[in-house]
């Protein structure tokens, strides 16, 4: 009988032991767990803070391109000022768009057949959006998207003797959360009534080394200001893709990349400005280039 008395008391304290341990598996309040949910919780709205952020940062960059000044007022003469707009059930276009006066010269015909049929090319643009929308519909007939499609200008006088346009596209895609914006930019001769690119103004092969030139530039801004976070320099085959597509003053080239080429669409600038000076070693030296001096 006294043998039996301690093996019962052992058998006791196991069954404790046991019984401790299976109620401590289910803790309600784990520290751990806790903070895990509120780093969680933390890291959702730092998420959001950033979106927002960027959200932010976007906008103000494509108000800075709209508020852009040119000198429109000043060409009032050498301009003719057109629009059209079109809003539809699926689709809405508004294209601002300059015409030169052909009364001042006729051969101004040139820049003006460029701009209406193949530039802006109305026909080809409805035509193009309603065809996306086909494709579109072929897959997703229970959503309905409009897509809208906008262009307007800033124009510039290099020395009187050319005008240097810059069209701004701003594209609405189906199921983007803001638009995109596109660029090109044209350069025309009013002595000759030609449109004039790359090879008119800089010494021929000499894209790297301007590439080189415009890359300085861009790391100097980025190290320079937090506007340029997170650009990156022109890589070989962006610049040869997009080496026409600058606008023109009597000081500097300006060049401009659609969003995502150099900078993300919620830092930096869309263009990069180049002071005349910096490109001396690659402007070419004759009397019809409005940029020597």
């Amino acid at each position: 009988m006294k043998a039996i008395i301690p093996l019962l008391l052992l058998a006791g304290v196991f069954a404790c032991k046991n019984e401790v341990t299976e109620n401590e598996l289910p803790i309600a309040n784990d520290p751990v767990s806790e903070t895990l949910t509120v780093l969680e919780d933390g890291l959702d709205v730092a998420r959001e803070d950033v979106e927002l952020n960027k959200e932010q940062s976007i906008q103000i960059k494509q108000q800075e391109l709209i508020q852009l000044v040119d000198e429109k007022e000043e060409l009032e003469a050498l301009l003719i000022e057109k629009s059209y707009v079109k809003d539809e059930d699926e689709f809405s276009i508004d294209f601002h768009y300059p015409l030169l006066n052909e009364n001042l010269k006729p051969s101004y015909v040139n820049f003006n057949e460029y701009i209406n049929d193949t530039y802006v090319d109305i026909i080809g643009t409805e035509a193009g959006i309603l065809e996306d929308k086909a494709l579109i519909c072929d897959t997703i007939r229970t959503q309905r998207y409009k897509e809208k499609r906008f262009i307007d200008y800033k124009i510039y006088n290099v020395n009187d003797q050319l005008v240097s346009v810059l069209f701004y596209k701003e594209n609405f895609y189906s199921g983007t959360l803001h638009p995109t914006y596109s660029f090109d930019c044209l350069n025309f001769d009013l002595n000759r009534s030609i449109f004039m690119n790359y090879d008119d103004f800089f010494v021929e092969g000499s894209e790297e080394e301007l590439r080189e030139i415009l890359n300085e530039v861009i790391v100097a801004q980025i190290n320079t200001g937090d506007m340029y976070y997170d650009c990156w320099e022109v890589s070989e085959d962006d610049f040869f893709e997009y080496k026409d597509n600058f606008v023109l003053d009597d000081m500097s080239v300006e060049y401009y990349f659609d969003d995502c080429v150099v900078c993300p669409s919620y830092t930096g600038s869309y263009s990069v400005k180049i002071p005349l000076e910096l490109l001396l070693p690659v402007l070419k030296r004759y009397d019809v280039n409005p940029l020597v001096f």
